[in-house]
């Protein structure tokens, strides 16, 4: 039944995003506020696919740490789902995207209609002063940039190598920094197709202050992400 469920939800969900990328075509003539609609949209049909098929709940936990306005967010990273699976939520969300994705189709053309921000992970320095340049462009419009400081899919219970990227913003911005926990890849695992029932928990965690040594505030984020995706990996 396991297999089942799971092939039919990989295949309803490519039905969707296919029925969603064509469907929000027209929006790239409109502004982007129109786009950031249709991704809305997009991510709660997700959400009603994996209850429907799957029996897998999404939760939001911690809305009060939530901002509302201009942030950097830091994002346990187990799935593609911790990426769509959040816009349901952000007011105005700009997520860090690698450049390898601007040349996927759809995903490529809407990340960059929605001013999401490009980064060369090759790059080094200069990718980097152009994430901090594009990130205050972001939060001059009060956006919420989200970033995943391992940089890629981890697994469940396992701590990633964090990059400087984070820091960069931290350091430059002078901003608090909003740490995500997340469950995700226990059931929606980051290579495979079996979706196993359960609850997808985002929890949103208490803000880091600004104006730590880059190490204690490296050390800060991950201890607070890893110990708190840790727990959730017990439900």
């Amino acid at each position: 039944m396991l297999v089942v469920r799971s092939l039919a939800f990989v295949a309803l969900f490519y039905l969707w995003s296919l029925i969603v990328c064509l469907a929000m075509t027209p929006l790239f003539v409109f502004p982007r506020r129109w786009v950031m609609r249709g991704l809305d949209i997009y991510s709660r049909g997700i959400s009603l696919l994996l209850a429907a098929v799957c029996d897998i709940r999404v939760e939001r936990r911690g809305a009060q740490h939530m901002p509302t306005g201009a942030a950097v967010m830091a994002c346990k990273h187990l799935c593609m789902f911790d990426i769509f699976g959040q816009f349901q939520w952000l007011p105005d969300f700009c997520f860090v995207m690698k450049k390898e994705l601007v040349r996927v189709p759809y995903l490529g053309w809407y990340g960059l209609k929605a001013g999401m921000i490009v980064v060369d992970r090759g790059g080094q320095a200069t990718a980097l002063k152009k994430l901090v340049r594009d990130a205050v462009a972001g939060l001059q419009d009060g956006r919420q940039v989200v970033i995943f400081p391992e940089g890629t899919r981890g697994t469940p219970g396992v701590a990633g190598d964090y990059k400087p990227g984070v820091a960069a913003l931290y350091r430059e911005l002078g901003l608090p920094v909003y740490p995500v926990a997340t469950n995700s890849g226990v059931h929606w695992p980051a290579h495979g197709f079996l979706r196993r029932p359960g609850t997808i928990v985002f929890e949103y965690l208490e803000p880091i202050p600004p104006g730590l040594k880059r190490a204690e505030f490296m050390r800060t984020l991950e201890e607070r992400i890893e110990a708190a995706s840790n727990r959730l990996l017990e439900l």
